[in-house]
């Protein structure tokens, strides 16, 4: 009989660029739980594309598949058995995936729990869903200058090669929350100071 008193921790719907911001807390090697503001994030469910896959062919048998949504890079990685939730997803495949984090080797990736194929639409959608309902995050006073100032001097420098990802803008500065870089972004898209030839990628339009 199931333990009644069991509860399975909060599937958080985040954006991957969330995930690589955050902080992996760790209990001697072994992971506890990704620190993203003051939450406590152990399980999540994400959005993306297939843009890469690899099975084992030896012994040990294990799937990995990489997944993309705008925002940056996560793998899934299944073993032995569980390897049957990876199986008919191809690349090019937009999935729904809710499953637990790991980091190993200072590397964070899914244990996928459930894995859906969807409508590539639905990328855009959880996007936009996601976006309304973010509280705003403030900027501390004196620093949101500075702050759009380094937002727009990294998209102005992209020009060359075509414009740059978020994700690559998050990375870039690491003492900022991802939340308020989107949040900077997004005041910069509407006031068609920058804009958007593709989700995820922002260009210069001055």
């Amino acid at each position: 009989m199931p333990n009644s008193d069991f509860k399975r921790n909060i599937a958080y719907k985040l954006r991957i660029g969330d995930l690589l911001v955050g902080k992996s807390i760790m209990d001697g090697e072994r992971f506890s739980f990704l620190g993203l503001g003051d939450r406590k994030i152990i399980r999540v469910n994400i959005v993306g594309n297939v843009i890469d896959r690899y099975n084992s062919t030896g012994e040990k048998k294990y799937s990995f598949l990489t997944i993309d949504d705008g925002s940056g890079q996560i793998k899934l990685k299944s073993f032995g058995d569980d390897i049957d939730v990876l199986e008919n997803l191809n690349q090019g495949d937009t999935v729904v995936v809710i499953g637990t984090l790991r980091n190993f080797n200072n590397e964070l990736y899914i244990s996928p729990e459930i894995v859906r194929i969807q409508d590539p639409k639905y990328l855009l959608v959880r996007k936009i869903e996601l976006e309304k309902s973010a509280p705003e995050v403030k900027v501390p006073a004196g620093q949101q200058g500075a702050i759009r100032d380094k937002i727009l001097e990294d998209i102005k420098n992209s020009e060359e090669e075509g414009g740059i990802f978020v994700d690559k803008i998050i990375m870039s500065h690491r003492d900022v929350s991802a939340e308020i870089i989107n949040q900077e972004i997004q005041k910069l898209l509407e006031e068609g100071i920058i804009f958007e030839p593709r989700p995820g990628k922002v260009r210069y339009l001055g």
